[in-house]
């Protein structure tokens, strides 16, 4: 369901929905964006909101109609609760502005799914680890070292920004088997548990 915040309620946070395979918008990549960006906080804190109620565990700014250089990552949700010193437990970032800098180490795949393409999953290679350059939501500079499943997450989302989507990153003859699929998504007939944007429609 999509909560609207009523008017005289300005700290209620906004469930957006996603947009889906087929807009424009998801293959453009972004702009930057100036600390001065209108709400901006306002705007992340609605992304890690759609995010999780959409049980995503990342999400970037193109999937809620925005074409700007954002991204919310929170990989707790990929943990188990007795696991405290996984990695992924502490997991959470906004990336603002971000540019790979480095990619290396050995291509490795897994598997995959995306909120823009609800429903679809495939394996998707990888390089083992990156490096990155962001502003964090006070636009304080960092310059950090991924690896594993979290430079896995940060490249999935990064994708969104750069105007590429994973089923870019699959062999051609698994893109053709999942064509109708993504027709349908398109069409908007999908099912998923979250409000979806389907492309030309209102």
């Amino acid at each position: 369901m999509l909560y609207f915040c009523p008017s005289n309620i300005k700290d209620k946070l906004m469930i957006l929905p996603i947009y889906v395979y087929g807009w424009n918008l998801l293959r453009k990549k972004c702009e930057d964006i100036t600390p001065d960006y209108p709400d901006l906080q306002r705007l992340i804190d609605d992304m890690f909101e759609t995010m999780y109620q959409a049980e995503g565990v990342g999400l970037a700014a193109p999937q809620i109609g925005k074409s700007i250089r954002l991204i919310v990552i929170d990989g707790s949700g990929m943990t188990k609760e007795d696991r405290p010193d996984d990695p992924l437990h502490s997991f959470k970032k906004v990336l603002i502005n971000p540019v790979i800098t480095e990619r290396g180490g050995d291509e490795w795949a897994d598997n995959e799914g995306c909120l823009s393409l609800p429903k679809i999953r495939e394996s998707v290679k990888r390089p083992e680890w990156i490096r990155i350059i962001y502003m964090d939501e006070h636009f304080q500079p960092h310059d950090e070292h991924y690896d594993g499943v979290q430079a896995r997450i940060i490249q999935h989302e990064y994708d969104h920004i750069e105007g590429t989507m994973f089923i870019d990153r699959i062999s051609p003859l698994r893109r053709k088997l999942i064509s109708g699929k993504l027709a349908a998504i398109s069409k908007g007939k999908t099912d998923c548990k979250y409000r979806i944007k389907i492309p030309g429609k209102n």
